[in-house]
């Protein structure tokens, strides 16, 4: 008898030893190795394969100083926990180090050195006063003695305070990936801004060149440089030229490219360069219109048509026009000498709709522009993917060419507004054919190499009108670029070309994280109002009534069982 217990307890012992081996070897191994499951049906934590591999090229320490905190409202909290658990989960593929700056950070004169604005934040008290509330909705990011700023809130004109804040969310791997991207690069990629056809000078360009100036080397000239007087025969071109640049941008050319010019952006396209085109579908003359009151409208001959058409898309030479557009200052007074400007609705000033279905254009706000041209996919099933990114809205026309435009016709017809959502701006993405697939290389060229009749992969972005991607300056001072002087409203023109090059010249698939969608799941205010007393009567009573009767049919069951024995 005394062995058979012997035995037991040493069995025991056993078991027990090998449960305490089980428990440490999970807790080590819990350490080594990191299992994580997303059961959520947006996979809102779940981090892309581009974080992971941006992640993984990091060989040391990534600081992040998160300075949204303090007192916040319920919105915020939720931006400052999504912040948090973005930042754990690209803590498992990488070295990030949240650290507790914050407080110092922000009693500090340094945030007027980083040039960090404040967002005020306007709330009522139950005592039915106003408090006011100053958030900095950013990150920091140290990297190997380099900086960089995550902005966290994304501020979108005409969303409300709810949508913005669930678009914020949804855009945090993009904004702290992108950050990353930037403390990674050993060299800054190179784009051009390409001249030699009349297009606007630097001062109407300066936003734009500064814009993308955080992301790339931004450099400007022509494919055909001007011939020295003294030489009888032109220059030769390399048609390797543009080959060092990630991607080109032709910006509201106003003359015809040559055939020479054509070739080298061609050639570029086939070798996979990409290309960002804003260019205008009709000719004008805004000097003319602000002189004599109207100009006329014909169509815009730059060469490109057919380069364009080989490529899927075609600028149609017209003018939208769009009942959802820019006021401009119109003089409603019969005495010249006493001048009464009153805005008035300019149809031939667009306020163009973002498409969501874009990393380009995703939570974005209107697009401002002028004299804007129809774009039309051609080309059927030929394996080009084409987005639309901008359109017009639900009430527009097509003024056609040749024709005119006139300050005087300032009262539309409403009759005549029938179009809905044009396309103005597409993205191209796949395997362009060559435009000169069949045809000679032009005299000019220098290469001996044969023509490249179809491109590797590669993308474009057509945008019909040079104006979205152009600044207006005022009394010496340049202003943003997609801010209206007359109205002192800001758009989103900025953030969509940005976004275009970024996607343009994206290898690591990071834009592709703008396409993240978190689902806004909120209450219906007034049925919560409505049911408040019904649902706390619920939740309070409920539970106690709940345990109550599983009381009371335990109490039973063990009198039962004890009457019995």
């Amino acid at each position: 008898m005394g062995e058979h217990k012997e035995v037991i307890c040493h069995l025991k012992l056993r078991g027990l030893f090998i449960v305490l081996v089980c428990v440490v070897a999970a807790v080590v191994l819990s350490h080594v190795w990191v299992v994580r499951w997303d059961m959520t049906d947006d996979k809102h934590y779940s981090l892309s394969e581009a974080s992971k591999a941006l992640l993984r090229q990091t060989d040391a320490p990534i600081e992040v100083t998160v300075l949204l905190g303090g007192d916040l409202n319920a919105g915020f909290r939720r931006l400052q926990k999504a912040t948090e658990e973005t930042l754990e989960e690209m803590a498992v593929y990488g070295d990030i180090r949240v650290n507790d700056e914050m407080t110092a950070l922000l009693n500090d004169k340094r945030m007027d050195s980083l040039a960090l604005s404040p967002i005020i934040i306007h709330e009522r008290e139950q005592n039915g006063k106003t408090a006011q509330t100053k958030v900095y909705p950013y990150a920091l990011m140290r990297y190997k003695g380099k900086k960089a700023v995550v902005t966290l809130l994304k501020n979108t004109r005409g969303l409300s305070g709810e949508e913005n804040l669930n678009a914020s969310i949804e855009q945090l791997e993009f904004a702290f990936s992108e950050a990353l991207h930037l403390l990674l690069q050993t060299a800054t990629p190179r784009i051009a801004i390409l001249e030699g056809h009349n297009e606007p000078d630097e001062a109407h360009t300066y936003d734009l060149m500064t814009a993308l100036s955080k992301y790339f080397q931004v450099d400007r000239g022509s494919i055909v440089p001007s011939q020295p007087a003294f030489r009888d025969e032109p220059e030769e071109i390399d048609v390797h030229l543009l080959d060092g640049y990630q991607a080109i941008i032709i910006a509201a050319p106003q003359t015809a490219f040559n055939d020479v010019e054509r070739f080298v952006i061609d050639q570029y396209i086939m070798r996979g360069g990409t290309v960002l085109w804003a260019i205008d579908g009709v000719r004008f003359s805004e000097q003319v219109l602000q002189t004599e009151g109207f100009t006329p409208i014909i169509p815009l001959d730059l060469g490109l048509t057919e380069m364009l058409f080989r490529y899927g898309i075609r600028i149609t030479p017209a003018l939208v026009q769009d009942i959802q557009c820019l006021p401009i200052p119109v003089n409603v007074s019969p005495n010249p000498e006493q001048p009464n400007l009153q805005p008035m609705p300019w149809t031939f000033a667009p306020l163009l709709l973002t498409s969501q279905g874009s990393p380009i254009t995703r939570n974005m706000g209107q697009v401002m522009s002028t004299f804007v041209s129809p774009v039309e996919a051609v080309g059927g099933d030929d394996g080009i993917e084409k987005r639309v990114l901008l359109a017009t809205s639900t009430a527009s026309r097509v003024t056609a060419t040749p024709g005119k435009v006139d300050l005087n016709d300032m009262q539309p017809d409403m009759q005549e507004f029938k179009y809905q959502y044009v396309p103005v701006a597409v993205s191209l993405e796949g395997v362009f054919p060559s435009a000169y697939a069949h045809r000679m290389v032009p005299d000019g060229i220098a290469t001996n190499e044969p023509i490249r009749k179809e491109s590797t992969p590669t993308r474009q972005v057509v945008i019909a009108s040079g104006s979205v991607l152009l600044n207006e300056t005022q009394k010496g001072q340049i202003l943003p670029m997609g801010y209206d002087r007359y109205s002192g409203m800001q758009f989103s023109n900025r953030d969509m070309i940005v976004n275009a090059l970024l996607w343009l010249t994206d290898e690591e698939g990071l834009i592709g994280l703008r396409e993240k969608n978190v689902v806004l799941r909120l209450l219906n205010d007034k049925r919560a109002h409505e049911e408040r007393l019904r649902v706390q009567l619920i939740s309070t009573i409920c539970p106690i009534a709940i345990l109550a009767l599983i009381g009371g049919i335990v109490f039973i069951a063990r009198k039962r069982k004890f009457e019995r024995v």
